[in-house]
């Protein structure tokens, strides 16, 4: 049976909550996020016009209220959007927000021994 391959990234200090790594594989290379401690990669290519989507914002989401005219900020630093056209997506799992049938490509991370790795990679 033969292992998975897995690269490793950084040390688990190196990318603290907030932040992402550019780790540059393949043909467009891959964003390696903490989201609120969990470790989640991305494609760097956004599968709408093909953009560097890494290099969009993190944020979040508005959402409605409870009362009329009230809007709530929600799943900070969850969202990352496209910097050529602002479609947004799902950091832990690709799915963009507003099209359920568009995604970014995403792998599996791990953290072993303080390292984080993606793996498939």
């Amino acid at each position: 049976m033969s292992e998975q391959k897995r690269t490793f990234v950084c040390h688990v200090d190196d990318l603290p909550p907030g932040t992402m790594k550019f780790l540059p594989v393949g043909k467009q290379g891959i964003g390696v996020y903490n989201v609120k401690g969990d470790f989640y990669a991305l494609s760097n290519y956004c599968p709408h016009r093909g953009a560097p989507l890494c290099l969009g914002p993190v944020s979040g989401e508005v959402r409605p209220g409870d009362e009329p005219y009230e809007l709530t900020w929600e799943r900070d630093q969850e969202i990352v959007r496209c910097p050529w056209h602002g479609w947004e997506f799902e950091i832990a799992t690709g799915n963009a927000l507003a099209l359920k049938n568009h995604k970014a490509r995403s792998w599996p991370v791990t953290v072993e021994d303080g390292s984080v790795y993606v793996e498939g990679v």
